[in-house]
C-alpha cells in the first residue's frame, strides 16, 4: 500500500513543488542525486573512483515527448563521455541511458539512432554503455533496441528486472559471451498479469535469475541492496566457479554506501549507479517506493528548522 501510494505521489505536480521548495529537502535529494551538472556528475564519479568504486552515470530525465529534449539529452551524454575521455574517469566511469528519454515514444528509429551516437562516443572514450530497462510495455522495444545496438557496439549492457515474470527466460537467452546484464528488482507498478506482486515472489525470481546469468558466459551486474541477496550472490559466483572480476555489484548513489566499499574492500568490483540532473523528483519517488524505509528518512527533511 505504501509503495503504491508513493508511486502516485511520483505523478503529482504538487507534492513535487513541495518537495522542491521545503527547506532541506534538496540537501537530503543531494544524498540520492550527485547534483544537476555534468560537473557534479565527474566529481561523484572521481570520489567514487577514489575509495576504489566503479560508477555508472545517469543523466535523469525519461518518458521525453518532444524531440529537441530527446536531442538535448543525446547532447548531454556526449558531452559528458568526452568528459570522462578528457578528465581520465573512463576506466571506471560508464553511462546508463534511458531510451525514452532519447525519443522511443516518438520515434524508436531515433531513439535507436541517437543511443547509437552515445555508444559511439562512449567506444571512442574506451568506455560502455547500459540501456536501462523501463515499464514493462517498453520491454520488446527496448531489447529489439539493444541488439541493433550491439551488433555495432557489443558490450552494450542490457537492465533486466526480476520482478517482470519472463525474466528468467530473458536472463538465459541473454547470459552469451561477453553480454553484460544488470539485473534489478524493478521499480515501476506493473499489473499482475506481467509482474509478481510479492516480495518473496520477486526476490525467488532474482535468485532463479542469479543462477541463470552465473551459469551463461556473460558479465553478470547484480543490482540490489538486499544483504541477503548478495550474499545469495557471492554463493552462487563461488558454486559457479566464477572469479570476482567476472561479476560486479551495484547499488545506488546514497544508499548503503559502507556496504559498497566493505564488498570493494574484500576484491568484489562494485558500481554505484548516479544519477544527475534537474528531472530528479521521478526518480526519487521510485527509489523510495523500492525501499520505503526511506521514507521516514527523507520526510523529517521536509519538516522546518526553527
Amino acid at each position: 500500500m505504501l509503495r503504491s501510494a508513493i508511486l502516485a505521489a511520483a505523478r503529482s505536480s504538487k507534492i513535487e513543488r513541495l518537495v522542491g521548495t521545503a527547506p532541506l529537502s534538496r540537501s537530503v535529494v543531494r544524498r540520492y542525486v550527485a547534483g544537476e551538472t555534468t560537473a557534479d556528475a565527474l566529481a561523484a564519479a572521481r570520489a567514487l573512483a577514489a575509495d576504489g568504486l566503479l560508477s555508472t552515470l545517469d543523466y535523469l530525465g525519461e518518458d521525453t515527448l518532444d524531440m529537441a529534449q530527446a536531442e538535448f539529452t543525446r547532447d548531454e551524454y556526449l558531452r559528458l563521455l568526452q568528459a570522462l575521455k578528457e578528465e581520465g574517469l573512463a576506466e571506471t566511469t560508464e553511462v546508463s541511458v534511458k531510451l525514452s528519454a532519447l525519443g522511443q515514444d516518438i520515434d524508436p528509429e531515433a531513439a535507436y539512432r541517437h543511443a547509437s551516437e552515445i555508444c559511439e562516443s562512449a567506444a571512442k572514450a574506451e568506455t560502455t554503455v547500459t540501456v536501462d530497462m523501463e515499464d514493462h510495455t517498453r520491454t520488446d522495444s527496448t531489447l529489439e533496441i539493444l541488439g541493433r545496438l550491439r551488433a555495432n557496439f557489443p558490450d552494450t549492457g542490457a537492465v533486466l528486472q526480476s520482478y517482470l515474470r519472463r525474466t528468467e527466460d530473458d536472463c538465459k537467452d541473454l547470459s552469451k559471451e561477453g553480454s553484460r546484464v544488470r539485473l534489478c528488482k524493478g521499480a515501476y507498478k506493473e499489473p499482475e498479469s506481467v509482474a509478481y506482486q510479492g516480495k518473496l515472489d520477486v526476490d525467488r525470481s532474482y535468485v532463479r535469475c542469479i543462477n541463470a546469468l552465473m551459469a551463461g558466459e556473460g558479465y553478470p551486474m547484480l543490482a540490489t541492496h538486499d544483504p541477503r541477496l548478495v550474499e545469495i550472490g557471492i554463493d552462487r559466483a563461488k558454486w559457479f566457479d566464477r572469479d570476482k572480476d567476472s561479476f560486479e555489484f551495484q547499488m545506488l548513489y546514497g544508499i548503503r554506501p559502507e556496504e559498497q566499499l566493505r564488498l570493494a574492500a574484500e576484491g568484489y568490483r562494485v558500481r554505484c549507479y548516479v544519477p544527475y540532473g534537474d528531472q530528479w523528483y521521478g526518480y526519487l519517488m521510485r527509489r523510495l517506493a523500492e525501499r520505503p524505509a526511506n521514507v521516514s528518512f527523507f520526510a523529517r527533511s521536509l519538516v522546518s528548522r526553527k
